[in-house]
């Protein structure tokens, strides 16, 4: 896996799509997740290379936007789930190692600073799966496909 991730922008208020820059990886089967401070944070995506970005919006919105480097995951992964947990911390979840199995591992980004720290395992290995943040904060985690831990 080579070459960059081209990003795009939707407008709504046009129903257009507009370039706005690439990554500075290659992401496959990547998650986005929209931080409070308004960067995005991209998580995975390249068996290959654990690195994560922060893409930062820019005013007007159709200018070449900049994607920074920001720390690596423990694990590289993907078709994952990323969720944005209600104290500012990213959940990454489960997906695809880079020999293509199923992952029971999860780890927590501090998206100030770029930190990611292994936390508890998933009970069963999955990839596909949905990754939803309850009222209560906790996270389900459903569907997807799954394999018995052995």
């Amino acid at each position: 896996m080579s070459g960059r991730t081209l990003a795009e922008i939707y407008d709504p208020a046009t129903g257009t799509f507009h370039h706005t820059g690439s990554s500075s990886v290659n992401h496959l089967q990547v998650t986005t997740t929209l931080l409070p401070n308004g960067t995005v944070l991209v998580a995975g995506g390249n068996p290959s290379n654990p690195t994560a970005e922060i893409f930062y919006p820019i005013d007007p919105p159709f200018l070449v936007q900049e994607f920074t480097t920001t720390g690596s995951l423990n694990t590289a992964r993907y078709s994952h789930t990323a969720t944005l947990l209600s104290n500012g911390l990213v959940l990454i979840a489960g997906g695809r190692d880079p020999s293509g199995n199923a992952s029971v591992s999860t780890e927590l980004d501090n998206p100030i600073g770029g930190a990611f720290t292994a936390t508890g395992s998933l009970n069963t290995a999955r990839y596909n799966h949905t990754a939803t943040l309850l009222n209560n904060g906790l996270v389900l985690i459903a569907g997807g496909l799954a394999l018995p831990v052995p």
